[in-house]
């Protein structure tokens, strides 16, 4: 098969296209013919080895544990381990594998795939998995979002932020959406009820008015963050900065800072981790057919052109999601 590797940590021009085996399934894994895979700063991450912790972490220390790159991916089922009950082959489904997606095939754990959404082309089913759970656990678990509430969402226009503003509309709140001028229209196509443009003006424009800030951006000191919260608000920091300085990058505002914080406010500080999983996957493809949750596809490029996508995600500020097609 053909599948996108890399054997050294390094910028895009480390990953090629290359013949490779397929991969050998679990009892309780799933072969899919993928069709589309979701680009996502964590396969920038893992393609780095930055920030440097993430190789301490078990991804490989001096190179790549695993050669092929992404997550996110959307497909047919070609097999199916002897354990697995849910699918069968020819089925249509979404969701994430641990062993890299930018292949023609991959292998996927069944706890980590869904159905395909009724009416959503591949492309876009690969656009949900990774920032649709990341929005939904942002906006549900973390932050508790509930009918009323002013909901902020920073960096509102990319692939996670479009999915928070949708799924905090569909629980009932008035959003708030942070983004560049380029977007507006996106967001506000989205649900959005205002748009802050941070070319212009700051996330605390308005004074303590937010009763959840959903921070996808990761580039704004939590004082300030804090100071458009609510006494009594939930702050969740769902993004990282993935190209910041030092071990562990822009991830040491939510491992690091946030519980010393914590310890002199009563506003809710909360740092995200996402769990992918099949039941997420699931309320997520009931929100997208009842229509009150759209993917939204920034571009598309072709497996072989995976390094300029990448590329494209670096620069920074895509409009919604990036994908490549297989």
């Amino acid at each position: 098969m053909k599948a996108i590797v890399q054997d050294v940590y390094g910028p895009a021009g480390v990953l090629r296209l290359e013949e490779t085996d397929p991969p050998r399934i679990g009892e309780e894994e799933v072969l899919v013919r993928v069709r589309a895979a979701g680009v996502d700063p964590g396969v920038w991450v893992l393609m780095t080895g930055r920030p440097p912790a993430v190789r301490l972490m078990g991804f490989g220390l001096r190179r790549p544990k695993e050669r092929v790159r992404g997550r996110d991916l959307a497909g047919t089922v070609e097999a199916v381990g002897s354990r697995v009950t849910r699918f069968r082959p020819g089925d249509e489904v979404h969701g994430t594998c641990e062993h890299g997606s930018f292949a023609e095939y991959a292998a996927a754990p069944e706890r980590l795939l869904a159905r395909k959404p009724a009416g959503l082309s591949f492309e876009e089913a690969a656009a949900v998995p990774v920032s649709g759970t990341t929005a939904l656990q942002a906006v549900r678990d973390a932050g508790q979002v509930r009918p009323g509430q002013r909901v902020m969402v920073i960096g509102a226009g990319g692939g996670i932020g479009t999915f928070a503003v949708q799924i905090a509309k569909a629980f009932g709140a008035s959003v708030v959406a942070v983004c560049g001028p380029d977007k507006a229209d996106l967001v506000r196509s989205l649900g959005a009820d205002e748009v802050v443009d941070y070319t212009r003006d700051e996330v605390d424009r308005d004074g303590p008015r937010h009763d959840v800030i959903v921070d996808v951006a990761g580039c704004r000191p939590m004082s300030l963050l804090r100071r458009a919260l609510t006494p009594r608000g939930t702050l969740v920091l769902a993004g990282g900065g993935h190209d910041a300085p030092g071990l562990l990058g822009g991830y040491s505002r939510a491992l690091l800072r946030r519980p010393v914080v914590q310890l002199t406010t009563r506003q809710r500080l909360r740092g995200l981790t996402a769990r992918e999983n099949a039941d997420d996957l699931a309320e997520l493809g009931g929100l997208i057919e009842s229509g009150a949750v759209r993917p939204v596809i920034g571009r598309a490029y072709p497996l072989a052109e995976a390094s300029a996508a990448i590329e494209h995600l670096a620069q920074g500020h895509p409009a919604g999601k990036i994908v490549l097609t297989v």
